[in-house]
């Protein structure tokens, strides 16, 4: 049976929608098994590197909504973000705290602080030197994923741990 012109393009879109649909909802986790696949997971990423942080070790961790406390799953991220920054003493970094579109900008920037100050008190409660971590809120500002979803909102909900200096 053959396809329309028009049939033919709403396949197509509709495809193209469901894929924008799975990269939205995709979340940010680290491959361990990123570049030689021996579960190494130092790929192309060079010891110490940015992009071993974010790609090895992983640099965001994911809030409930409303929410402040840190989730079994952010726990285990800091921590690792902790070993490796006592491994680089030289590096900084900069905890960023972000909120989905819903509430107002006052409200998503009081809770973004405050995810970004728990995620903070975390990495020094691990031995991480305060000044050595600086923190920021974004509240909505810069959204990590554009939907008017839960899928693009629990992406938004987010710490981000930017390394600041020190790195390679």
């Amino acid at each position: 049976m053959m396809m329309t012109r028009s049939a033919s393009f709403r396949t197509v879109a509709l495809i193209s929608c469901f894929l924008a649909l799975a990269a939205c909802s995709k979340k940010n986790k680290p491959d361990l098994d990123a570049g030689f696949g021996d579960g190494t997971g130092m790929g192309q990423a060079a010891p110490g590197s940015k992009q071993e942080f974010q790609t090895v070790v992983g640099d965001r961790i994911y809030f409930i909504v409303d929410q402040v406390d840190l989730t079994p799953e952010a726990r285990e991220t800091l921590a690792r973000q902790a070993q490796w920054l006592l491994k680089y003493q030289q590096v900084t970094i900069q905890v960023e705290g972000h909120a989905d579109e819903r509430g107002t900008r006052e409200y998503n920037i009081s809770l973004s602080a405050r995810r970004a100050t728990n995620a903070r008190n975390f990495l020094i409660q691990q031995g991480v030197p305060s000044s050595r971590i600086s923190s920021i809120a974004y509240g909505k500002e810069r959204p990590a994923a554009l939907c008017d979803a839960e899928e693009c909102w629990s992406q938004n909900r987010r710490a981000v741990t930017v390394i600041t200096g020190g790195t390679r």
